[in-house]
């Protein structure tokens, strides 16, 4: 029998891909930082930007219990399509980032602004404890517990806000706190555009 003899330019070819690998990892990589620099210079790129699969559609079709002790209804599909633009914000009192926004929305509420809420995952008496405590903005709040109307609107975390037009189609989103900021520079005008 005869062993095979290995090729001497075929084993140097593999080493020369293996050295070779890290560079184009480390190129590839430094091209996408260089691109992400780039759109931060001009405004393309924001990087709390979260795309949602849910612009320019319906919301998810679901039906959400109310908060016992708030008197507010629960929140269903159906009550989004009011014919006017409203805000859908999910929160929770265990979210720092929900009570950096909550004058916001205390804001928004004051001074017209349909507000419905979503507590994510949270035990009721705490949700309660959070409304009494710092005012309750909303005009419909639902009670998701489980998490599960949440995963389908595609929720990263909370606090997480949802603005519908008055076809009760979703027309943006934030991803983290609407700051004093984002309310005037986005939402009102948004607001004001989808009315």
């Amino acid at each position: 029998m005869s062993e095979a003899v290995p090729n001497p330019e075929a084993a140097a070819w593999r080493r020369r891909a293996l050295l070779l690998a890290p560079l184009a990892v480390a190129g590839l990589g430094g091209a996408g930082f260089y691109a992400m620099l780039r759109g931060l210079g001009t405004g393309d790129y924001d990087p709390r930007g979260v795309p949602s699969a849910l612009i320019g559609k319906a919301p998810p079709d679901f039906s959400l219990p109310p908060l016992e002790g708030t008197g507010l209804p629960g929140l269903s599909a159906a009550d989004l399509k009011a014919g006017k633009p409203m805000l859908v914000n999910f929160f929770a009192s265990w979210c720092v980032p929900c009570v950096i926004e909550h004058p916001q929305l205390m804001r928004l509420a004051r001074n017209g602004v349909a507000i419905m809420g979503i507590a994510y995952k949270d035990k009721p008496a705490d949700s309660l404890g959070f409304l009494k405590q710092r005012g309750t903005p909303y005009a419909r709040l639902g009670v998701d517990q489980p998490g599960r109307v949440a995963i389908d609107w595609g929720l990263y975390g909370v606090p997480e806000t949802y603005l519908i037009d008055k076809s009760g189609i979703v027309r943006w989103r934030m991803a983290g706190p609407v700051t004093e900021e984002i309310l005037d520079q986005q939402v009102i005008p948004l607001l004001r555009r989808h009315a």
